[in-house]
């Protein structure tokens, strides 16, 4: 195997690692907090169920690698830029404590290594586009399918006793708690397979973007490994500094959570668990009164959200430069 086409598949499987490591919070922040699980037993499950989602389909892995970028004009600096791009991004929001999207990160580091090699010619507009879109709606059906699922819950269960809901609600946590994990491991871990299958059709080692069995594993695994070691500090935000969060509160975020995510991944659309779990988290606690929410933190959220695109794009384009 020749030595840039390793590189490029440390580098995806260390995006990988990191995507799990920073993404860890989306599927246990709420279970933690809540104290239904202890932080060791939450992350374990998470890694468990993260491996066993990432072999559910590879219909986003697809879209990644060919709904951005022309795979007939993709070179090997576009592709190291990309993950370059994306780890450091990371890795910088993960030290800050901010929940982002490594879907935002890695797409904005495909567009703005693609351009600057072979100009915006080479990108692929319509996918782009279809990419963008569910990038954008995904995270406002979290906000109203959170906010219409912990209404249902309230008029079906609301009239028991406190202690009763919290009591088997935090049963159910652990489900939704691993149905989320589960989710979160069907669409993210696909990106890396995506990354790995570009490189592998650009050096001629196969001939469709079918992805090979060994990158599935590879990358489930490598998920796994980043799930492991958590983002405790995203996981405050998440589940502590945002919203007060009670048991029937996670279990409505992360079981609304899960079920956008899972049919984003059956349809191929590569979609951000971060967004869609902070925004479901917000339309659970706006449930509560709109003051539950702590604004200010769910501010800084955003504009880190904002940031990631124009951060990743600049900084890909920038090492495609450095490297050609």
């Amino acid at each position: 195997m020749p030595e840039i086409l390793l590189l490029i598949i440390v580098l995806a499987v260390l995006f990988d690692v990191a995507n799990g490591w920073h993404d860890c919070a989306n599927a246990i922040a709420t279970v933690v907090s809540t104290k239904v699980l202890s932080p060791g037993a939450a992350v374990t499950l998470a890694a468990v169920m993260n491996i066993l989602g990432a072999f559910l389909t590879t219909a986003v892995a697809k879209t990644i690698g060919k709904g951005i970028v022309d795979p007939v004009a993709i070179t090997d600096h576009v592709i190291i830029a990309a993950l370059l791009s994306a780890i450091i991004w990371n890795l910088i929001t993960i030290l800050m404590g901010l929940p982002v999207s490594s879907s935002h990160a890695l797409v904005g580091g495909l567009i703005g290594a693609g351009a600057a090699h072979g100009g915006i010619g080479i990108l692929n507009s319509t996918g782009i586009i279809n990419i963008f879109t569910s990038l954008l709606l995904s995270p406002i059906f979290g906000f109203i399918i959170g906010f219409g699922f912990m209404k249902l819950i309230l008029y079906v269960f609301g009239h028991l006793a406190p202690g009763t809901i919290s009591k088997y609600f935090g049963r159910l946590q652990i489900l939704s708690s691993s149905f989320m994990a589960f989710g979160h491991g069907s669409n993210d871990a696909q990106k890396a397979m995506g990354i790995i299958t570009m490189a592998l059709m650009a050096a001629g080692k196969i001939d469709t973007l079918e992805v090979p069995k060994w990158v599935v594993l590879v990358c489930a695994l490598a998920m796994g490994f980043g799930t492991i070691f958590g983002g405790w500090k995203i996981i405050k935000t998440l589940g502590v500094k945002m919203l007060k969060l009670e048991p029937i509160h996670g279990f409505a975020a992360e079981t609304s959570s899960a079920a956008i995510i899972l049919v984003s991944s059956h349809f191929g659309m590569p979609v951000s668990t971060t967004h869609v779990v902070s925004t479901a988290i917000l339309g659970v606690g706006a449930t509560k009164r709109l003051s539950a929410v702590r604004w200010g933190i769910a501010g800084k959220i955003v504009m880190a959200w904002v940031l990631t695109l124009p951060f990743c794009i600049g900084l890909a384009w920038g090492i495609v430069r450095l490297l050609e």
